[in-house]
């Protein structure tokens, strides 16, 4: 192959697929069996050992080849960065779970120890995520609610109202890892890829709106107990609106001013983060002086401010879960596995891009189960990542997990030693902290017009699932905002654009004949385009698509077809037709014009001209009193270039509706069917006497080439496309 510029001449002769299969020979693979993946599944050697080890000990690969001098630095001061924000996250996300704000420490700490073996992603910071502590909160309110009994569970005997909460928390928290240690052994880190990623921004945007809302009560200084279930988010408007007069003045001007500020450093951040070597830790900063002046003015006595108050001092006992909650929990804790792995694997796959490494989904499950199992064992709860401390950590330095057992050092400092000294911070600064962080998530609205211009089903799924999952409930809502997904890939395939290809003139290139100007049919031939697998749901639409193609139904043609053919042998029997020159010529009119209905089950066959003097030619003029639709067309080609599968409902129906065409004297011919597709037909049996496998061509041009000296008559575009050259030009390239 000599290249001489932008055009080339291809010389090679017409295929069909079995000329094609009879100079072209292939290989006869053998696949593995069933028995034979099991056997090399179960199979261990030494090799396989080490390298099972690797990977679920992931820490050996990495820290093996750790650069001290060039990424230690970055890490500690990852880790310190890092760990100030987490200690105030731990607080804040707490007031999302329902739990007292010291036990969001634990959620730091215990995760991210664990996640730093096991783990596969460099840069995420494990911890308390605000969704999944909405989520988990969820849960604690319904059985043990503010008001009201709690839940009848045999191990809430004898502890007090936050002891009760911790234990549903921790429980529900040790179900949600081991469904993920469950997933990730059974190697099913794939099922992430169904949450597409506008289902994931309509969930979390709602999720967004939901923690706003619950956090209004700790910005205003109102007391109501927290609400749980479905059009919770309205109830809980409806009590905020309904006590406004109440609001903490003090409060609300401390959130304010949290808010504004915070929102200010924030984006010099963002705007100057190039200039700067670490962002400014405001929120750590605002967090300090607002302990400060509460304590220094009283405000918990002076103005009924509500503080974090006691805050957990060193560990406590292990706890196990209470198989009670698991019980009640199980549903909601599975979406919790799904949502906290989707998240996290979303935030490592973005960063293993940046920065050159691979990330295993399965592992990463295996990873965040037993680090969720083993938090709530200590009373942690729910743990995965928040996308703003993880972006914290990449961007002050951080090159491995050292940076995040760091960050969980640092968190354990305030939980042994100096948590005392955030005991008079308000909690309005932690839900004014929450409410900030919440920019990113609620700032996804500006996706929709871009959605509504250019992709509406996606669309769709986006706006189901977040009214879906702020009227439902979080769970209810991604359990709906699946549904909604899983339509839309119905309807994509269910009803996908059939489009009928013309010839561009002077090239082998067929596109669709509305998108060109310049663009020719040979007389007499349809091409029709099937963007799309033909199964059981779309092969009803495809013939329906077919026919509008085409201009008639062949089915309705070759009945109409038999029963002219039966009335013709009545009226020759009857004396009424003769034959002559110019075909078929009504000697005299009918007595009886009515049809023969006896029989109607056969009109659905091949026509048969057994018996009759002369071969029926339906282009020609029939008699007066016999009509048939005209069919225009002899040969029709189907474009299976995207049909990537056909199941067995669409195989039988392709073949019926392929032989109604036979029947009525149009040739079929399928090109570009994928060679899979076509060992599939034989193994159905999908040939016989009508239906043979040269109707199978390679490629378009192939068939309409061959077409055309089928039919040189009706060909006004052999002259255009032919495949043979008077003249190759210079700046050819000849293959």
């Amino acid at each position: 192959m000599q290249p001489f510029g932008r055009h080339y001449v291809v010389v090679r002769p017409l295929f069909s697929e079995d000329s094609f299969a009879e100079q072209h020979e292939r290989v006869n693979r053998s696949r593995k069996t069933l028995r034979h993946h099991l056997k090399d599944y179960f199979t261990c050697d030494m090799n396989r050992a080490k390298n099972a080890a690797l990977s679920f000990l992931p820490i050996i690969g990495w820290m093996k080849n750790y650069n001290i001098k060039e990424w230690l630095l970055g890490d500690i001061v990852s880790g310190i960065s890092t760990g100030l924000v987490a200690v105030l996250q731990g607080l804040a996300f707490s007031l999302l779970a329902s739990l007292p704000p010291g036990y969001g420490l634990y959620t730091a700490f215990f995760p991210a120890i664990v996640y730093f073996f096991l783990g596969t992603s460099r840069h995420l910071s494990v911890g308390a995520f605000p969704i999944l502590s909405l989520m988990v909160g969820a849960v604690v309110t319904r059985l043990v609610p503010d008001e009201g009994p709690s839940a009848n569970i045999t191990g809430f005997e004898g502890l007090s109202m936050e002891q009760q909460r911790v234990l549903v928390a921790s429980s529900v928290t040790f179900l949600m890892g081991a469904f993920q240690l469950i997933m990730g052994l059974l190697q099913v880190g794939f099922i992430v890829m169904y949450l597409s990623d506008t289902l994931v921004s309509g969930f979390t945007t709602a999720a967004a709106v939901h923690i706003l809302v619950s956090q209004l009560r700790f910005v205003l200084g109102l007391d109501f107990p927290g609400i749980n279930g479905p059009l919770a988010i309205v109830h809980t408007l409806v009590e905020v609106f309904s006590r406004i007069t109440k609001t903490n003045v003090a409060d609300l001007v401390t959130s304010i001013v949290i808010m504004a500020l915070v929102l200010i450093v924030k984006e010099i951040n963002d705007r100057f983060k190039s200039k700067l070597p670490v962002p400014i830790p405001i929120e750590v900063i605002m967090t300090v002086i607002a302990c400060g002046v509460s304590y220094a003015f009283n405000f918990e006595k002076r103005f009924g401010v509500v503080v974090v108050g006691e805050m957990v001092n060193g560990y406590e006992s292990p706890v196990a879960p209470n198989l009670e909650v698991i019980e009640e929990s199980a549903v909601e804790a599975f979406p919790m596995a799904i949502v906290g792995f989707a998240v996290a694997f979303s935030v490592a796959k973005v960063y293993s891009v940046k920065h050159d490494y691979t990330i295993d989904g399965n592992q990463e499950l295996i990873a965040f189960g037993v680090s969720n199992m083993f938090g709530a064992s200590f009373r942690s709860f729910a743990s995965s990542t928040a996308l703003s401390r993880t972006a914290i950590q990449e961007s002050t330095g951080g090159k491995t997990q050292i940076a995040g057992v760091l960050s969980a050092m640092m968190v354990l400092i305030v939980i042994v030693a100096v948590g005392f000294l955030l005991e008079p911070l308000p909690r309005s600064v932690l839900g004014a902290l929450v409410i900030v962080n919440l920019k990113g998530m609620l700032m996804q609205f500006r996706e929709l017009p871009f959605l509504w211009k250019n992709d509406r089903p996606d669309l769709v799924t986006w706006v189901v699932t977040f009214l879906a999952s702020l009227f439902l409930g979080l769970d209810l809502g991604l359990a709906v905002g699946l549904g909604a997904e899983l339509f839309t890939v119905v309807f994509r395939t269910q009803f996908p654009r059939c489009s009928v290809l013309a010839n561009i003139t002077g090239t082998d290139i067929y596109r669709d004949c509305k998108d060109y100007i310049s663009t020719s049919e040979p007389d007499g031939v349809k091409i029709f385009k099937i963007p799309s697998p033909i199964f059981f749901a779309n092969i009803d639409f495809f013939r329906d698509k077919l026919v509008q193609a085409v201009g008639f139904s062949p089915l309705r043609v070759l009945k109409k077809r038999n029963k002219a053919l039966r009335k013709i042998r009545k009226m020759l029997r009857n004396g009424e037709l003769e034959v002559t020159d110019r075909g078929l010529k009504v000697r005299q009119p009918s007595i009886d014009a009515s049809e023969d209905d006896s029989s109607m089950e056969s009109l659905d066959q091949p026509t048969d001209f057994s018996g009759l003097p002369i071969q029926v030619n339906w282009n020609t003029e029939l008699p007066a009193n016999i009509s048939v639709p005209p069919v225009n067309m002899h040969s029709l080609v189907l474009d299976f270039s995207a049909v990537s599968f056909l199941d067995i409902s669409a195989l039988k129906g392709l073949k019926t509706m392929l032989k109604e065409f036979i029947r009525i004297e149009v040739d079929i011919y399928i090109v570009s069917c994928d060679v899979y597709i076509m060992e599939k037909l034989h193994r159905c049996t999908f040939f016989d006497d009508e239906i043979k496998t040269s109707i199978f061509y390679p490629t378009l041009h192939d068939a309409i080439l061959h077409i055309l000296e089928m039919h040189p008559d009706h060909g006004e575009l052999e002259k255009d496309i032919s495949i043979n050259y008077e003249v190759i030009q210079r700046d050819s390239i000849t293959v």
